[in-house]
């Protein structure tokens, strides 16, 4: 029998908390069903909302982990109030549909101090479009649409520390300066893959007090005197690309990858809802979700010597 050569030392944790993951109790807790219905007047001409963000948001986490729809999902929480013997009710799937547009997600883990080291990353998530054995079979169809999640992650907590959405046709670097520009902890170091290999994304990098570690283009040139890029591109033409992610330690974005991993494991990696500003709002309720399994506890591995 074969031994992993990462064995997780804290399985017994680990194991309960993916126990917990299915647990109703967990998604809808004393918290969530505290805030679950507005309670004062917003000030405005016009009657208050109903139902909170927290609501809506928990809504869409249980329509994501579960994999149901809105109508279903609608179903499941009645039903569970009702076992409860709760006084609440889900609100009406139409109306989950209409403020998942403007519902403000709040994903972001509590802090906890200086970000060592920061990897950043995007990756398409499915609106419309086939499964790959019918694409491989057939062909792709033209209705092809996807959207861009851009995530930055801290890989000390896995915690998914800022996040913002796009459309298939924005580039990586675009979005660079929504991901950081928000964030008030303190930088290390910033890693990210070639497609943020620009002047302005070091730039601002640099503004924010960090350490840019992006590998250079294939046959890219020196920047102006002194530039801290120069002494990779240097690197890159005297011993290759592989050497220098050695001595970097580029190898951390790769957890950037396995968040990616894990959101569309556990997501199933497509969105549902038809309206852009509504799909935002649907990813940014699954962010909130990855944030919250985190919370439940990770895997500890230990190198075999």
């Amino acid at each position: 029998m074969s031994t992993s050569l990462h064995p997780i030392t804290n399985w017994p944790t680990y194991n309960k908390s993916l126990i917990n993951r299915g647990s109703l109790t967990f998604w809808v807790d004393a918290e969530a069903m505290n805030n679950w219905f507005h309670h004062g007047h917003h000030g405005r001409r016009g009657r208050s909302q109903l139902y909170t963000d927290q609501t809506i948001c928990t809504f869409l986490m249980l329509k994501g982990i579960f994999n149901l729809t809105l109508r279903a999902t609608q179903g499941l929480l009645d039903s569970l109030f009702e076992l409860m013997n709760v006084p609440l009710c889900a609100p009406d799937y139409s109306c989950v549909s209409k403020r998942a547009r403007t519902v403000a997600v709040a994903y972001r883990q509590p802090s906890k101090g200086r970000i060592t080291d920061l990897v950043i990353d995007s990756t398409g998530l499915k609106v419309f479009g086939e499964g790959e054995w019918k694409v491989r079979k057939h062909g792709a169809e033209k209705r092809r649409v996807w959207r861009k999640l851009h995530l930055a992650v801290d890989p000390v907590t896995h915690d998914i520390v800022a996040a913002e959405v796009s459309l298939e046709n924005v580039h990586d670097a675009e979005v660079l300066p929504t991901l950081l520009n928000p964030l008030r902890r303190k930088l290390g170091r910033v890693y990210a893959d070639g497609a943020y290999d620009s002047k302005a994304s070091h730039q601002l990098i640099s503004r924010k007090g960090a350490t840019a570690c992006i590998p250079p283009r294939k046959n890219a040139g020196l920047w102006e005197k002194g530039h801290p890029r120069n002494e990779a591109v240097l690197v890159m033409r005297k011993e290759g690309l592989a050497h220098w992610k050695k001595i970097s330690g580029y190898h951390r974005r790769s957890l950037a990858e396995t968040a990616m991993y894990r959101f569309k494991l556990l997501l199933a990696g497509k969105i549902s809802l038809r309206n852009y500003n509504g799909q935002v709002g649907e990813i940014m309720a699954y962010v909130c979700a990855m944030n919250k399994l985190n919370a439940l506890g990770l895997p500890v591995r230990v190198p075999q010597v």
